[in-house]
């Protein structure tokens, strides 16, 4: 969430930065219920002097023998009214968490400025998409063809938006995971971690999922769990309440987990095929890093997920997102889209975001600025690297043959056993 004091003091700047976003602030509201608070706070203080002085003249009225019934009844009522009063500050601190806890973050000032998806800005491409001799087929008829991909027995396992994979496609998807961890730990020195798939509500609320997207998880009933919509729930939890020294920093995780989104809102929008899906895989990167760091921390994260589609010869180009089309959380947001032959378009497969200190500062995640001896907030980055199974779908299409065969990618063919060809 954002700093409370500078979103108290600076509410119009706040508003303004946020319509960027196309997110309206109530201004009026958050007014009204901040001069509640003061006032009761007032009268509050006002009380509590009062009663103390009561409770002083009692004491003085008993110590010289006299009579303190009037007194003391007079001390019940400021006992009634200060409760009265505590617990209308108490909603009323109530409410105005509320109305913080869903406020999206500030863009940085290198974030486009945009209103939709349509305003997002290129900032480089890689590689050329390969210029076949013959129409190039999708995912879907590749995979059905080589009866290796079934979304028909997924349906009848557990409906819509899932897939059953077969023989060489389940190994190569496997394959993908693997050459994405080997890389992200050896070479690009992240520590792996292996954490649960099911997290509880103030995990979720820690990243920002809640409460604003309470509609897009799938909750366990009666239960305070829900399954993760993405590893980065879990991962940058782990700093959760703690403080780093320093030395320790940057830490870089990476983890391969199963992900599980509702999907609500998207109905009709990419129902073909693996592209939009209830369960998928995917290597999510963590940084928890230095405030003054992490936007170098971010070129560095975004390229590391390049490198895995640079080793893979997958083409593809790399955008800013605008201001309109950031994730609630992030700051700013390079989403990497790798060319699909079969729908002659760039898709996204890894999006990489600076949070800033928004997420930090609902976990108390903090690092000892070693200037001043003392904690401060964190800033964290997340980035896929990659999302499995849309790799999976960019290499089918993009290593087809005419016959409807799959070359396997150089570096992969160690991970299939030497096998080159699906």
């Amino acid at each position: 969430m954002l700093d409370p004091k500078w979103f108290r003091a600076q509410l119009d700047e706040a508003a303004e930065k946020l319509a960027t976003r196309g997110y309206t602030l109530d201004v009026a509201r958050i007014h009204e219920l901040e001069q509640q608070r003061k006032e009761l706070q007032v009268r509050t203080e006002q009380l509590r002097s009062e009663h103390n002085r009561l409770s002083k003249a009692i004491g003085q009225a008993k110590a010289a023998g006299k009579d303190v019934a009037n007194l003391l009844a007079d001390g019940e009522k400021y006992v009634q009214l200060l409760a009265e009063d505590e617990q209308e500050l108490e909603v009323i601190a109530t409410q105005l968490q509320e109305i913080v806890s869903t406020v999206p973050n500030i863009p940085h000032e290198t974030t486009p400025i945009g209103k939709s998806e349509a305003e997002n800005k290129e900032v480089r491409r890689w590689g050329e998409p390969t210029a076949f001799s013959f129409t190039p087929k999708d995912h879907v008829d590749l995979g059905e063809a080589l009866q290796l991909m079934d979304f028909q027995t997924a349906s009848q396992l557990s409906g819509a938006r899932f897939v059953v994979l077969y023989g060489a496609l389940a190994r190569l998807e496997r394959a993908l995971a693997q050459f994405m961890l080997d890389t992200h730990i050896q070479r690009h020195q992240y520590k792996e971690v292996n954490v649960p798939y099911l997290v509880s509500s103030q995990t979720l609320y820690g990243t920002g999922q809640l409460p604003k997207f309470a509609d897009e998880q799938f909750f366990i009933k009666d239960r305070d769990l829900a399954l993760i919509p993405t590893a980065e729930v879990p991962v940058t939890n782990l700093a959760r309440d703690k403080v780093f020294e320093a030395d320790s920093l940057p830490i870089k995780y990476v983890c391969y987990s199963a992900c599980f989104r509702s999907e609500a809102g998207s109905y009709g929008k990419d129902t073909r095929g693996m592209l939009r899906q209830h369960q998928f895989e995917k290597v999510e990167l963590v940084q928890l890093v230095q405030p003054d760091l992490s936007y170098q921390a971010l070129e560095e994260l975004t390229s590391h997920a390049e490198y895995i589609l640079q080793q893979l010869k997958l083409p593809y180009r790399v955008m800013a997102l605008c201001s309109a089309d950031i994730g609630f959380s992030a700051a700013k947001t390079y989403d990497l889209e790798v060319w699909l032959p079969g729908q002659q378009t760039y898709r996204e497969i890894s999006s990489c975001s600076n949070t800033e200190s928004f997420q930090a500062r609902r976990m108390q995640a903090r690092w000892r600025n070693p200037a001043t001896g003392k904690p401060e907030l964190l800033h964290t980055l997340n980035g896929s690297g990659l999302a499995v199974g849309r790799t999976l779908i960019a290499v089918m299409e993009n290593y087809q043959d005419e016959a409807g065969h799959i070359q396997i990618p150089e570096v992969l063919q160690p991970y299939m056993g030497g096998v080159k060809v699906v």
